[in-house]
């Protein structure tokens, strides 16, 4: 249910439909519906549930989705979906008969998101969406992800706002390969990321770094297994910082992936809870001085739920300026 406030605009919003909780991977599967259990009732526990603005969610029209994806490709997770029963998209990817509108309202929450923070209605946003999108290739889904809801949301940017230049950035332990493929030649969108590399799904070397008019738009930093706090914030710091004052971006897209955290099952880094909270102020800081404040945060990965539920509570504080 929606909060009502006479004035939004200091608020967080945050992005969130009972209907992500219908989307079954099946049994066992780490990305699961009790991660975002595990987000809600933490956000709740620590008083910050009642501070955010939290709208109602309505699916993303199948036109936005086809600005990234085919057509086809979105028909056919329609249809599979339809089935009812469950279905591999991929090796790893697996949906069931609630998957495709799960995807549609994230897409759609992260477009929500950034409509409320280009009008004024609140000051930023959190969108604890699943299924996760930064995987998901134009016709592919892959690592748990079959929309890419950053990408949808940035060309929702362009088209529906007249953005014509826009960040994303990414510190999910997994490089994504999805968003940096749809902007490898667009010099309008900067991607970053920070990954564990060598680790799935392969991709994101430093010499990937855009095609043709978008070269150079790229950034890739790989660290290797075992890195910490110090090596992610000094990324942020000496490797991101001018590459995206450079850039001067007039929105900030972040996929906020915590499966670089110490003690997740997935991944090799050792990045703590207040690792996630420093570099979040640092992200903030940079949408403040260079694109007006104007950020919303997405969920990819995280598959501890008691290091997700910490680190998303340390996120969203930060957002919400507690």
């Amino acid at each position: 249910m929606a909060n009502n406030w006479e004035d939004n605009m200091d608020h967080t919003a945050l992005m969130y439909h009972p209907a992500f909780l219908a989307h079954d991977a099946g049994p066992g599967h780490p990305e699961r519906a009790q991660r975002l259990v595990a987000i809600t009732e933490r956000l709740d526990a620590d008083g910050l549930l009642k501070s955010l603005v939290q709208p109602e969610l309505v699916e993303a029209t199948v036109e936005s989705v086809t600005r990234v994806h085919a057509k086809a490709y979105v028909e056919r997770i329609q249809q599979q979906s339809r089935t009812g029963r469950h279905f591999y998209a991929d090796a790893d990817t697996v949906g069931s008969g609630a998957t495709y509108r799960a995807a549609l309202i994230a897409a759609g929450a992260v477009q929500q998101a950034v409509d409320m923070v280009m009008k004024g209605e609140a000051k930023n946003g959190f969108c604890a969406v699943r299924p996760p999108g930064h995987h998901a290739e134009h016709a592919q889904a892959m690592g748990f992800c079959f929309f890419n809801n950053v990408a949808i949301a940035a060309r929702y940017l362009q088209d529906h706002h007249g953005l014509t230049k826009i960040a994303i950035l990414d510190w999910d332990v997994h490089h994504g390969n999805g968003t940096q493929n749809a902007f490898y030649g667009d010099p309008s969108v900067f991607y970053f990321s920070v990954h564990q590399y060598p680790h799935y799904p392969g991709s994101g070397r430093r010499s990937e770094t855009g095609a043709n008019a978008g070269e150079g738009f790229t950034l890739n930093v790989p660290l290797a297994t075992g890195s910490t706090d110090t090596d992610y914030l000094r990324v942020f710091k000496e490797d991101l910082r001018p590459a995206i004052q450079k850039f001067a971006p007039e929105f900030v897209l972040l996929s906020a992936g915590f499966d670089a955290h110490e003690v997740d099952p997935l991944s090799g880094m050792l990045v703590s809870t207040d690792g996630f909270r420093e570099l979040t102020s640092l992200v903030m800081a940079m949408s403040d001085e260079l694109a007006g404040g104007r950020l919303v945060s997405v969920l990819e990965g995280g598959y501890s739920l008691a290091a997700l539920a910490d680190s998303i509570s340390a996120h969203v504080g930060v957002l919400a300026g507690t």
